[in-house]
């Protein structure tokens, strides 16, 4: 595998990865019991830490990456392996 598809997999592992971790460890004004600012969303977070994401994020999609990468390399779990449809019947009759 290419040294330039391995980053492309890892950029969008990367971007998937951040997307998951959005939602964890966010506390509300209402769960802190700040006051709110005026036309702020009732879910929108007191402190936003983004490079609280990135360091979870880059984490999680060095650790996938490097399973998809070995997996491609070693062949652990191929195409075959997730059919999980069987192969169609055989007509073993012959037409008259």
């Amino acid at each position: 595998m290419q040294w330039t598809s391995i980053l492309a997999i890892y950029f969008l592992i990367w971007v998937m990865s951040a997307f998951v971790m959005l939602p964890f460890g966010v506390r509300t004004a209402d769960e802190t019991g700040e006051a709110k600012v005026p036309g702020q969303a009732d879910s929108a977070p007191v402190n936003f830490r983004p490079g609280k994401i990135v360091i979870r994020a880059t984490a999680i999609a060095t650790i996938l990456t490097t399973i998809f990468v070995l997996n491609f390399e070693y062949g652990w779990v191929t195409a075959d392996d997730l059919n999980f449809f069987p192969e169609p019947p055989v007509n073993l009759s012959k037409p008259d």
